[in-house]
């Protein structure tokens, strides 16, 4: 988004809407999570939602039975970016996140994925963890590690995460 976007926008729809996906059938969780360009150096204004999913058909249905329509009509168009988790990690009280740290990478290329390495998002931030999650894409090779805190986390200088805040978490 434009860094003179008006996030308080994202911020009254997530108050507004953010109950409607609790409980969705289907649904592991959705983190709404917001990053701004006026808070901690980001460059960018970003809302960027969450959803790791238990079973392929709650994610089809929120697609292609209307659900995902509400986010066509707000926003357009949008690429959905698919993940596979590598592995989820959640306390008990995971729930009470405010805050997710994002290490994004590339997987190398290699004759074998068994010694694979991940950057990990916790390695950069210093606080309680509440929860960590790796999504990998293997049609572009990519990761995404999260590190969920309940306080905003402090980062350590040039690291090259992102820090977004958490305004809804549906489970």
């Amino acid at each position: 988004m434009p860094t003179d976007y008006d996030m308080g926008i994202i911020r009254k729809r997530v108050a507004d809407n953010g109950y409607k996906t609790d409980g969705f059938p289907g649904l592991k969780f959705k983190a709404y999570l917001v990053s701004e360009a006026s808070e901690s150096g980001n460059l960018y204004n970003a809302y960027a939602p969450l959803y790791v999913w238990n079973e392929a058909d709650g994610m089809n249905k929120f697609v292609f039975e209307g659900y995902y329509d509400n986010i066509l009509g707000s926003f357009g168009w949008q690429q959905i970016q698919i993940g596979v988790p590598l592995y989820l990690d959640l306390a008990e009280n995971f729930s009470k996140s405010n805050y997710v740290v994002e290490a994004a990478g590339r997987i190398s290329e290699n004759k074998t994925l068994t010694q694979t390495t991940f950057m990990d998002a916790g390695d950069f931030a210093i606080g309680e963890q509440l929860g960590k999650c790796l999504i990998y894409n293997p049609d572009k090779w990519g990761y995404s590690q999260f590190t969920f805190y309940k306080e905003k986390p402090e980062i350590a200088q040039d690291a090259p995460v992102t820090v977004y805040e958490i305004l809804h978490i549906s489970q």
